[in-house]
């Protein structure tokens, strides 16, 4: 086995014993790029070849000489008997929305693709502080918009890794084809319909939502500001916790950090499920979408492999020792998608104002056009369909004569999602669940190209993902198999803060299906 293919517990450890030093860490992972990845992401439009379409390309730039140096530095503080931090030599990707300073922070959007940071963001500073390496940025949809990464500015797109005719998921799907593909142990995405757990789901690895509020969001290029959250994902769920243990709490630069205590999140994490009460609800094994002609919302049962996969993993979590309570009501979660297609849009059109090519990034246009001319030169070029399409629909539902259709009735609806969960999580009601245990998403990942760059149908690979969003708590998705060789995940979705229960729940199934088969089958790209 390859340094690179290790966790990152795994990885602290060698590191700390002088096992291996950070830097033959960092080049196992930049030999391991170099082997699986291919071209990197850029605005260069030229055809794909034969070759690239087997590659991931999961980066858009690699920061090997940053690295290597903050390796370097590990190592010296090894030596030196210093302690270098909870994450010690540990390198990581971060999607390309967290600013780093002196480096290109893009979101795949030809309109920020010059913009050098002048800051670094809270999270990518807790991470190094705490030993880390940050090894390169990873693609993603243009400004998160998406849930394929095809709607990248930076081209070839990223390619899932277990089969590269397929997507990654997104938008992180650069960070979920990262340690899929063993290039890092650990990677950063953001979450605000699913963006972490979905292509999680897709690219069998781990992939954890905290409750809103619980991580910083400073320093990274804002969709919805009321949705998005930021978080890891990773190989196990230990690694998980450890990089979430590495990047909560409150932060002065965010008003809306939480001001709460961070729990240790690896001290009860091999404590077990016995007396936790987990949920199962039908609500959750149906998919629910518009008829195209009429507009009603029909419903269809999930694909039987990913019915099983969940009735599995109860069973498991079942033998553990966990109450396994069915039938569990969620009746809003089918107007999940409909409200979030309001609400984001809404906050995407506000948060794309800022663009307009006067204070950074890309400017359109030619000297002597006059300021209005500009704008719409500047945001006609620099923007791709996916945020044009946004800000024309975010205008639109806002308006004064429509806003009470739309926007409105969504907030409303979006707060009878977050009642659904208060009841099923209210220690003194009829449920008292620990956690309600669901698919993570409809299908397991489609073919590049399938959905056609339709909107509507691309935001239902979110359905089971977009209600932890509406209603700001945790979630957590985890591999759970595969069909027709493609990962399947499961999710977890906990109360307000209970991201600690949620992992202890995910780890007693990792131990539960340890043996099992699919646990040893590996990515195409590493065969």
């Amino acid at each position: 086995m390859e340094l690179c293919d290790l966790t990152a517990h795994e990885i602290t450890e060698i590191i700390r014993s002088k096992q291996a030093s950070a830097v033959e860490v960092l080049q196992s992972c930049l030999k391991r790029i170099a082997a699986v990845d291919g071209k990197p992401g850029s605005l260069d439009s030229a055809a794909e070849s034969e070759e690239d379409r087997k590659k991931v390309h999961a980066f858009i730039s690699v920061l090997e000489e940053d690295a290597l140096q903050d390796a370097q530095k590990v190592d010296r503080m090894i030596q030196n008997g210093e302690d270098p931090g909870l994450l010690a030599g540990v390198p990581f990707s971060a999607k390309d929305v967290y600013c780093v300073e002196g480096t290109y922070t893009t979101a795949a959007s030809k309109i920020l693709a010059n913009f050098k940071s002048p800051y670094t963001a809270t999270t990518i500073q807790r991470l190094k502080e705490k030993g880390a390496i940050l090894v390169g940025k990873v693609n993603l949809d243009e400004f998160t918009y998406g849930s394929s990464n095809e709607s990248s500015a930076f081209k070839p797109i990223p390619r899932n890794p277990w089969n590269t005719a397929y997507v990654t998921g997104g938008s992180s799907g650069g960070s979920a084809a990262s340690v899929a593909a063993g290039e890092v142990p650990l990677s950063l995405g953001t979450d605000t319909a699913g963006s972490i757990r979905q292509p999680a789901a897709f690219c069998g690895t781990v992939g954890c939502k905290p409750t809103y509020g619980r991580v910083s969001r400073y320093g990274i290029v804002a969709f919805a500001s009321s949705l998005d959250c930021p978080g890891p994902l990773s190989r196990d769920v230990r690694d998980a916790a450890l990089m979430l243990q590495a990047i909560a709490g409150a932060d002065r630069y965010d008003s809306t950090a939480a001001s709460l205590p961070v729990p240790n999140y690896l001290a009860a994490l091999e404590d077990g499920v016995r007396g936790k009460r987990i949920g199962l609800s039908t609500d959750y094994f149906q998919i629910s979408y518009p008829d195209p002609e009429s507009g009603e919302l029909l419903q269809k049962p999930v694909p039987d492999e990913i019915l099983a996969a969940v009735q599995h993993a109860a069973d498991i979590l079942r033998d553990a020792g966990a109450e396994i309570i069915e039938n569990v009501p969620m009746p809003n979660t089918r107007y999940a998608i409909p409200a979030f297609f309001v609400i984001s849009r809404v906050e995407a059109a506000s948060n794309l104002h800022r663009y307009d090519g006067v204070k950074y990034g890309y400017r359109g246009g030619k000297p002597g056009d006059d300021l209005l001319s500009m704008y719409r030169k500047t945001r006609n070029e620099g923007f791709g369909m996916q945020p044009k399409l946004r800000v024309l629909m975010g205008m639109y539902v806002s308006g004064a004569q429509y806003a009470e259709q739309y926007y409105n009735r969504a907030l409303k609806v979006r707060a009878m999602i977050r009642r659904d969960f208060e009841r099923i999580f209210d220690h003194k009601g009829s449920y008292r669940l620990d956690a309600l245990l669901t698919p993570t998403t409809t299908t397991p990942a489609f073919q590049i190209g399938a959905m056609g760059g339709d909107s509507v149908l691309m935001q239902y690979a979110d359905q089971f993902t977009v209600s932890a969003n509406h209603a700001g708590i945790p979630g957590i998705s985890l591999p759970a198999g595969f069909s027709n060789g493609l990962p399947i995940g499961i999710q977890l979705l906990g109360p307000d803060f209970s991201e600690a229960s949620l992992l202890q729940i995910g780890r007693a199934f990792e131990k539960g299906s340890a043996a099992e088969p699919w646990r040893t089958m590996k990515p195409e790209v590493l065969k």
